[in-house]
């Protein structure tokens, strides 16, 4: 039976794997609501952008639009703002939320927030560990679990896949700090009134959820891994 078919992979990962759909219906939810939902500035999320970023003496850091939906990041090797049309043009309290989200991104980089910059130094790390985990993994399953190559190929997975699962951890304080730091200016520098803070942090605590899905995921697939490695 394939390993990702095994009754011992679905008991482990299905909680995991429930907690991530509801994660993302919790997301299209809130921001489907408060896209629809005007700010009263009428402010577009890169006007919101650029002002906060002046305001905190981030002149230097640039604002691009960039095709996709909810593809929003910011760049901190190239200190650029990269925000989707929707969310670039958009006035409602989801495109103002959002945009103000990676705002505290670059912030964070600003003031070198010790976990955001683990995570960029990190990330080529984690991203093969991404790929190569599951390849190692099969091999391994083929080869034999009590092969001493097989095994050998399994714990390298098991390896990959903590680089992966550490990741992914470290993102969850990243993202949070975004949002709270967010809020914070949106708040402070009035661009939003108090009810409207609160529609836009509901956008931005559904969004953190996925990232919980995420690391729950990548730590029940090293539970899961470790499990087979030792049959």
């Amino acid at each position: 039976m394939p390993f990702l078919l095994s009754p011992l992979y679905l008991a482990i990962m299905l909680p995991g794997m429930v907690f991530m759909l509801w994660a993302q219906y919790r997301v299209r939810s809130a921001y489907g609501r408060y896209s629809q939902v005007p700010s009263r500035s009428r402010l577009t999320g890169a006007q919101v952008a650029r002002r906060l970023l002046d305001a905190d003496g981030l002149n230097d850091v640039a604002i691009e639009r960039i095709p996709g939906q909810l593809s929003d990041h910011y760049d901190p090797r190239k200190k650029v703002l990269r925000l989707s049309a929707a969310v670039h043009d958009g006035s409602s309290l989801a495109s103002i939320g959002v945009a103000a989200h990676e705002l505290g991104h670059a912030v964070q980089h600003a003031v070198g927030y010790a976990p955001l910059n683990f995570r960029q130094a990190f990330y080529p790390v984690a991203a093969f560990a991404s790929g190569a985990w599951s390849w190692l993994f099969l091999l391994g399953i083929i080869l034999g679990v009590a092969s001493p190559l097989g095994q050998g190929l399994m714990m390298l997975a098991l390896v990959a896949l903590c680089c992966y699962a550490l990741f992914a951890l470290v993102t969850l304080p990243v993202e949070y700090d975004a949002s709270r730091r967010a809020l914070l200016l949106l708040e402070g520098s009035r661009t939003l009134e108090a009810d409207e803070v609160v529609g836009a942090g509901k956008v931005l605590s559904a969004a953190g959820l996925t990232y919980v899905a995420s690391a729950l995921q990548a730590v029940l697939t090293v539970v899961y891994l470790l499990l087979r490695s030792r049959e």
